[in-house]
This record gives C-alpha cells, structure tokens and sequence, in this order.
C-alpha cells in the first residue's frame, strides 16, 4: 500500500466519524459516502468489497428484525408492560423496578431499540394515569435496555459483532456476562430508587388507578402471538446449540424469520418494512471503512502501540480496552468503535503471540454496551427513548440525563473491572486454594497417622 492510500484510508475514517457524531448528515449516509471514496480510490477493489463485510452479522440483524417485526403485532410487550405495573399493585417504586426489570430480560433476546419503542408510550400512559412524572421510568428504561442487552450474543448490536468475528457462542455470552449483568441491574435500580424515592410517593386512590388499565385487552391476536412464541423459543434454542449443531447464528436467525413468515402467511412487506434497513446498509459502509483501516496497516499500528503501553500485560490490556471503551461509547457511537476495536484486538493477539482472547472480548462487550449509558447519545435507545419524549411534550436534556447516568454508568464498569478480574485470577485462586487445601487435607492425615502411632 502506498503512503497516498494509508493517508486517504485514516482521513475517509475520521471523517465518516465526525460527520456520525455530528449528525450533519445521516450516519448511514456518512458512513456509505465513506465506503463509496474507498472502493473508488482502490483500497478496498469492489472485487473484493464484498468478502469485507461480515455476512453473519448482517444476516443476524435482518433475521430478529423480521421475527421482532412480526411479534410486535401481537401486542404482547404491552400487556408485560401494563401486567408488571399491576403486579406492582400501583406503587411507583414497584413499577419503577418491574418496568426496568422486564425491559432488561426483553432485550436481552430481543433488540432493545424495539424493545424501548414499545414499552415507553405504555410507560407514559401510566404516569399520566397516575399523574407521575415520567421521567424515572425512562431514565430506568433507557439503562436497563442497555445493561439486559449486554447479556446475550443477540441484545446489543456490539455483541452480535464481537460473537461474529469470534468463535464464542450464545450460551458463551449468557454464561461469562450474564452473572454480572444481574448484579449490576439489581444495584442500578437499587440506586435508582434511592435517587427518585422522593419524585415517586403518591397516595393510596391513585395507586389504585393501575388497576383500570386491562392489560389482557392489549393481546390483539392470540393465534399469531402462540406462532410467534413458538418460533422465537425454537430461535432461542437454535442459539443455545448452534455450536453443537456448527450452524452460524445468522442461519438460525433467518431460518427462525422464514419459519413464522410460512406459518403466519403474511403478506411479507409488512414484516420486511421492520427491518430497520438504514440501520443494516450502516454496518455495511462501517465494515468497508474499517477494512480500509486493516488492508493499509492503521490496525497492525495501533495495536502494537497498545501493547506497548501496557507492556503486553493480559489484564492491563483488558482494562485499558474495557475503560476505553465505556469512556468513549457514552459520547461516540458505540458500533463503529466496536467495528474499529474487533480487528485491533485480533491484531494485538497476533503480535503478542496470544492464544486466547477471550478476557478481552469480555472487556469489549461490557465497556461498549454499558458505556452507552453515560449519555443521552450514547447508544440507539437512548436517543430513540428522547424522541419519543420529545414528540409527547418532554424534553429529556444531555446535562439532566447525564448527571443520573453517568455516574451509575461508571459504578456498573467498576463492577465489571472487579468481576473481569476476578474473572482472570479464578484460575490462579482455584490453584491455590485447592492445593492450600490438600496441604491441610495431608496435615490432618499425618496428624491423625502419629496420634495413632502414639496410642498404640
């Protein structure tokens, strides 16, 4: 590669990225005119484009959309909505809880800007019903969309990526990020509620009001909502052996999609419109940009840099990219900075003749997904959760919203640091404790051994 072409490559990237930050222009736009200037400059050949992108990323994405697409007519997200604030017998703590709570599990299997775009006009209705300032259960929402979604391969955008690129597997995502997931959504809306218990006090007659909405009147159709249970569980279970089964994730997700389209006989325009296309075609354009970065050698830089300064230390490394990321993904967007990151690590492994990656694909996943809770352009839900408020008359401002999230960002990615920590020394820890114990295990033996000696 020439010098002209490395330069060309880095000033195209930075440029898409100022141009998506900024929102002059749409950031599928940006990031399309950005992959158009590669292929037509020759960096990337448009013989070649095409073995760029990753397929099974794309495939994913447009699988759940359809399937998401299609259950979303059901009305079911509404009725868990209405039914977890009955449950909570009216008490805006309670439904405080039970909203984030449901909105954590949904997008942990399910898009969770889909997720937001259903449960927060059901949020705003009961507020109004219980004349509640609906703020809380926004902020609640927007973080614990975010935070469920860090628990699967299929919840957050970031993690579809990273399991893409690697050879990790749903139950992968479920079994190594999961325990810590939970804890840090039980201690955000433990915190939460210590924050707004003053905003969330009303009497006794109108907890009472939860009670008139009728949350079985929200299921518009039971037929499709048994199809579309039938089809996402036999989906969920695909992810859960497709590593057994060497299937890519995208086959299930689209096999899933094809399966509820037959069973439903929908007409499949409806289901296909779901699909947020801008949203595909702009990982499109990321992954030709970031594979500009890769073909000129920005990516084989960077990462020897970054060894560098951490003296190619595993957990100083895992450290420095989880912060990194978190830190950057709260006020950048945090796909093309995952998108950017995949090659880089793969490339810091290469060089620093390490075989398994896995500690710092833990650290990616977590410091992406939960980073994107330090402000109200931190992620897609954030912003999709603001444009709803917007429409219905509330502003939810970037200072108002950041004074609450970011710190509760932070005190989730100092959980993580203490968990991946942990994470890497419980080898180390187990060692040590089983041979402390087979050291005790032998003493007590030959304790017992010469005692016997003795009394004979």
């Amino acid at each position: 590669m020439s010098h002209y072409q490395v330069y060309l490559a880095v000033t195209v990237f930075v440029a898409t990225y100022v141009l998506i930050v900024s929102e002059r222009i749409h950031r599928t736009v940006a990031a399309f005119a950005g992959a158009a200037i590669i292929i037509l400059s020759g960096i990337i050949p448009a013989e070649k484009a095409a073995g760029v992108i990753d397929w099974n990323t794309i495939g994913l994405l447009v699988g759940m959309m359809i399937i998401v697409g299609v259950t979303r007519e059901t009305g079911v997200f509404e009725y868990l909505a209405i039914k977890a604030s009955q449950i909570a017998k009216g008490h805006p703590l309670a439904i405080l809880s039970s909203l984030a709570f449901v909105t954590a599990v949904v997008s942990a299997f399910l898009d969770n800007v889909t997720t937001v775009l259903l449960i927060v006009p059901v949020t705003f209705a009961i507020a109004r019903k219980l004349e509640l300032n609906p703020m809380p259960f926004l902020v609640a929402e927007i973080i614990s969309s975010n935070v469920g979604g860090t628990a699967t391969l299929i919840g957050d955008p970031p993690n579809i990526m990273i399991g893409s690129a690697t050879r990790l597997g749903f139950m992968d995502f479920v079994v190594n990020l999961a325990p810590v997931i939970i804890l840090i959504q039980v201690v955000t809306v433990f915190l939460l509620e210590l924050i707004y218990r003053k905003d969330l006090i009303i009497p006794l007659d109108r907890r009472n009001r939860i009670y008139e909405f009728d949350a079985a009147a929200e299921i518009k159709d039971r037929r499709l909502l048994r199809k579309s249970l039938l089809v996402l569980g036999l989906v969920i279970a695909g992810f859960l052996l497709h590593q057994y089964l060497h299937l890519e994730s995208m086959v299930i997700a689209l096999s899933g999609a094809a399966l509820l389209l037959i069973i439903t006989r929908a007409d499949p325009e409806r289901p296909l419109n779901a699909v947020e296309w801008p949203v595909i075609f702009f990982f499109i354009g990321l992954f030709l940009l970031v594979g500009a970065l890769e073909a000129v050698g920005v990516i084989s830089l960077l990462a020897g840099a970054s060894l560098q300064a951490t003296h190619g230390a595993t957990i100083a490394t895992g450290m420095l990219i989880m912060w990194l990321s978190a830190l950057t993904s709260a006020f950048l967007d945090n796909i093309p900075f995952v998108a950017t990151m995949i090659p880089l690590i793969k490339e810091m492994g290469r060089l620093g003749h390490i075989q398994n990656l896995d500690f710092f694909w833990w650290c990616l996943s977590l410091g992406a997904c939960l980073g994107g809770n330090g402000t109200i352009i931190g992620a897609s839900a954030n912003v999709v959760v603001a444009g709803i408020a917007e429409k219905r008359g509330l502003l939810i401002s970037f200072v108002g919203y950041m004074k609450v999230a970011f710190p509760l960002m932070l005190v989730s990615i100092i959980i993580s640091t203490g968990y991946m920590l942990l994470w890497s020394l419980l080898p180390k820890i187990l060692a040590v404790a089983v041979t402390l114990s087979a050291a005790v295990v032998l003493y007590l033996i030959l304790l017992f051994s010469h005692r016997r000696s003795e009394d004979r």
